[in-house]
């Protein structure tokens, strides 16, 4: 095991390095992007009416962030399995989340006022790195299926 460890530490010294990352978008996230939900779901905002927003900031924002932690995602997955077919499967899956979920987002934001349970949800998948939380598994399972 300790052997393993030794021939990859090159891949696990990136692949921190990629979650530090992860987390300094995370940490300076108030500061880098226009997002006046942060405050918003902060609260109870069960039955609040959506804070004003201005929707071109807000759009930017967001692709701003989305585009950082897709990057750093893509990275990620092709650090840790170094197939240039799932990075171009994968870049693909976040170009078509990209569309359906800020389609999705403003469709909520602007016709549906009593939908914030909705938005808050529509709004984690574009702002955090949840998608490689299920592809990293799911490639590893499907190379492990591969493999026998």
């Amino acid at each position: 095991m300790l052997n393993k460890i030794k021939d990859h530490k090159g891949k696990i010294i990136l692949a921190v390095l990629i979650v530090v990352g992860f987390g300094i978008i995370r940490a300076f996230e108030k500061t880098l992007f226009y997002d006046p939900f942060l405050v918003y779901f902060d609260s109870d905002f069960k039955g609040l009416p959506f804070p004003k927003v201005d929707v071109f900031k807000l759009f930017w924002g967001l692709l701003l962030r989305y585009f950082l932690n897709t990057v750093l995602s893509l990275l990620l997955i092709y650090v840790l399995f170094q197939d240039l077919v799932i990075l171009k499967f994968s870049a693909f899956l976040y170009g078509c989340f990209l569309v359906v979920l800020f389609g999705v987002f403003f469709v909520i934001l602007e016709y549906f006022a009593d939908g914030s349970w909705l938005l808050f949800y529509v709004r984690r998948f574009i702002i955090q790195p949840i998608f490689v939380l299920l592809f990293i598994p799911a490639f590893y399972y499907q190379m492990q299926g591969f493999k026998k």
